[in-house]
């Protein structure tokens, strides 16, 4: 059993904020324990007051946090703001993608986002699926256009790729296959966003590509996810960041200014909205948003 989000419900008419023509949403990550389920709580109790478009919730390699992320998504919506729980294909079965589908259509959920996903360590069959188009084709044919699918966009291409034009077909495969929109990878070089939106205009894929934003407050952790992820953080960057040392608070300072410069560049320059990464905490989202007096 996972752990649900407690205390106080909050409704839709008590969001005050109107809803703009450019949308945002908020990644979490299913709690592990109680207290973080209760840490969780606060979170969302802030960012919900901003009325998001949506919360999405990951899902662990080879399904492992299912439960955890059924149960996180099902509470969110439940206290009446959108949930879309992502939804990873490989390892899995598709009497078992079935399944979930129809919990979470039993449940009232209508979004979900949909990814290949990492194969868990020691496993080596990829099971009934192999890429993410595969599963979005899956969903359509299972649950007809009852679900809104996101799907990943890699701007600075899938580490695991074999070059940005197979990476780029990979994505296309997607589109076609009935996606709705694509949330990016995050990045630090709004060049790579603009240039991908413009290659997609030119391929005829016409489908809202959200930017992921990752706020920075730590370098190392940083340095970690972006390796792992392939998101390059330019030479500049790094190099700043290098020079704060253990100077937490510069580092945040620094980062809320670069990440808050990158967000207002976006929007200014047309982006469908935002979706933060916001490795369930609130503080450094909210100081982003205030920046950008959203």
């Amino acid at each position: 059993m996972g752990y649900t989000l407690l205390t106080q419900p909050i409704l839709n008419e008590m969001h005050t904020p109107e809803k703009h023509s450019q949308l945002f949403s908020f990644e979490f990550y299913p709690p592990k324990s109680p207290e973080g389920a209760i840490s969780l709580q606060q979170v969302y109790s802030k960012l919900a007051e901003l009325n998001p478009d949506f919360f999405s919730v990951t899902f662990g390699a080879g399904g492992s946090t299912r439960d955890k992320t059924f149960d996180t998504v099902v509470d969110i919506q439940n206290q009446g703001t959108a949930a879309a729980p992502h939804l990873s294909c490989v390892a899995s079965t598709k009497a078992n993608i079935r399944s979930i589908l129809k919990d979470y259509q039993d449940n009232g959920i209508s979004k979900i986002v949909a990814l290949r996903g990492d194969l868990p360590s020691g496993m080596m069959s990829a099971g009934e699926f192999r890429f993410a188009n595969e599963l979005v084709e899956f969903i359509r044919q299972e649950s007809g256009d009852h679900f809104e699918i996101h799907v990943a966009a890699y701007p600075e291409v899938h580490p695991q790729s074999e070059s940005a034009t197979s990476d780029f077909k990979n994505f296309k495969r997607k589109v076609d296959a009935g996606a709705n929109a694509a949330i990016t990878q995050y990045f630090y070089n709004a060049e790579a966003y603009f240039y991908f939106v413009d290659k997609c205009e030119k391929s005829g894929i016409n489908i809202p590509i959200v930017p992921g934003i990752m706020p920075i407050t730590q370098y190392t952790q940083l340095f970690r996810f972006s390796e792992m992820c392939g998101a390059d953080i330019p030479r500049w960057m790094r190099k700043r960041l290098e020079s704060f040392g253990d100077d937490k608070a510069s580092v945040q300072a620094f980062g809320l200014d670069v990440v808050s410069e990158l967000c207002q560049r976006l929007l200014d320059q047309c982006a469908p909205g935002l979706h933060f990464y916001t490795m369930n905490q609130s503080v450094p989202c909210l100081a982003i948003l205030d920046r950008l007096k959203i």
